[in-house]
């Protein structure tokens, strides 16, 4: 069966919406009529419906095109996670960790575009407060979605980049010399987006429930259950992770259901235009031996070595293909090339339930609930075939939960990259890897245009 993502019926509007969300802001200082079948940034807001169509516009095109495939693609390059046999330079350097302050594509996907995002929430948010002709119910659901929006671009750029400006005004020129918060205020702010998302949606999806491609209530809470990981205030990623795996929302299929997008495991995916992943788009091909040249991103030998005997992963996952007589071993969690693709059923998926019993495994592990952590990291791992862990003391779980996570989290959203530097294992695990490392690597560069732009920003060490 052919699903239609919900997105298609509002393509026109979508374009209207974005270009429009470009001229207003300057239209103080130049006086630009708006062609007559686009909107004004007032009307977009004038109604549910209208709101509604401009939210949708954010989810469709910058987060899916652009924002989850490079931050998950750039992270996969930095770690162990991903590998880059082309020959284009900027990506290179990612693959070498030794990205320079010039990168433009450190700039357009990790900086840029992002901010792109933030500006279209923060103008939606507003927008939204500001209108008289919207039913209250929709003004709250809406601004929760602008919200985790938001709150999901300032996690990836707090991560690649650290402390960033927190962007929160909808006129730009009161951004434009704004420096760069620390870490911990970046984070403030996405817990509070974030609370606010989870107390204000339902726990039901709008738009086509079945393919979950609007953020709900435990989208929010699943996201934030990851956060409070990272901030190692393990008590509450415990708790949030607890709510989802407790919803009976989501279950673990079978590994080769777990990325269509009608799956029982998926808490959030993107819907796509044709019904392929865009992320998955790079790490495949239409045949098995390439004449062309091999894909644009394979699997890094590294978590090849570590699938343990048995693990059904390595064959429900991961393929391989031969390109001038070498094998590469290519990412098969999406099974779709775009080249056969006219309505097929896998989107991007952004959050799944799986991750949800590795941040409670980890975060049980770190309070010494040992029995707790078994549990969960077992659930895991008796999907992918493999028998209970042997891991009995904190330290040897803590060793067991982070090997787990690489060969289940492969090839999606930075998860390794963030994993490594979270932990204090870069240094360690790169190190032998990459003859250029620097520890300084483990944040990439403020793009040099962005700091000529804005003279408060300030670069971080080692660049």
């Amino acid at each position: 069966m052919t699903h239609k993502p919900i997105f298609q019926n509002f393509q026109k509007v979508i374009l209207a919406l974005l270009f429009t969300f470009s001229v207003t802001s300057c239209k103080k200082y130049v006086d630009i009529d708006v062609a007559p079948n686009l909107l004004e940034k007032d009307q977009a807001f004038t109604s549910d419906a209208s709101a509604t169509s401009a939210l949708l516009s954010i989810y469709s095109y910058y987060p899916t095109t652009y924002c989850l495939q490079y931050f998950t693609y750039l992270g996969g390059l930095e770690a162990d996670d991903l590998q880059y046999p082309g020959t284009t330079a900027e990506l290179q350097q990612f693959a070498q960790s030794a990205v320079l302050t010039t990168n433009s594509t450190n700039e357009s996907y990790l900086w840029t575009y992002p901010y792109q995002v933030i500006r279209e929430t923060n103008l939606a948010i507003d927008g939204i407060s500001k209108s008289t002709g919207m039913s209250a119910a929709v003004k709250s659901q809406l601004t929760a979605e602008a919200k985790f929006i938001r709150a999901f671009m300032f996690f990836n750029l707090v991560n690649y980049m650290g402390g960033v400006p927190l962007i929160l005004d909808p006129t730009e020129l009161n951004n434009a010399a704004v420096p760069r918060s620390t870490a911990d205020a970046v984070y403030a702010q996405i817990i509070t987006d974030l609370k606010d998302a989870q107390s204000a949606l339902p726990a039901t999806y709008a738009g086509t429930a079945s393919l979950k491609a609007r953020v709900n209530k435990w989208a929010a809470t699943a996201l934030l259950a990851r956060v409070y990981l990272y901030r190692k205030d393990y008590a509450n990623a415990e708790a949030q992770a607890t709510q989802v795996i407790s919803s009976g929302t989501y279950s673990l299929p079978a590994l080769s259901n777990v990325f269509i997008n009608t799956s029982s495991e998926t808490i959030l995916q993107f819907s796509t235009y044709y019904g392929y992943s865009t992320v998955g788009a790079s790490y495949r091909t239409s045949t098995s031996t390439m004449t062309i040249a091999p894909p644009t991103y394979t699997l890094h030998n590294s978590v090849m070595k570590s699938f343990e005997s048995g693990d059904g992963r390595k064959i429900a996952w991961v393929d391989s293909t031969i390109y001038n007589g070498v094998k590469y071993y290519r990412i098969y969690k999406y099974k779709l090339p775009t080249s056969t693709v006219t309505g097929g059923n896998e989107y991007n998926v952004v959050l799944r339930l799986a991750e949800q019993y590795l941040i409670r495994a980890e975060a049980r592990a770190q309070q010494g609930n040992i029995s707790g952590a078994q549990s969960d990291l077992n659930l895991v791992r008796a999907r992918a075939g493999l028998t209970g862990t042997t891991a009995t003391t904190q330290a040897a779980l803590l060793t067991a939960i982070a090997a787990e996570r690489k060969v289940e989290l492969f090839g999606e959203s930075a998860h390794r990259w963030f994993d490594l530097k979270r932990t204090g294992q870069a240094d360690a695990v790169l190190g032998p890897l990459k003859s250029s490392w620097k520890s300084t690597a483990v944040l990439m560069p403020v793009p040099y245009n962005q700091i000529l732009l804005n003279t408060s920003l300030t670069q971080n060490p080692g660049y």
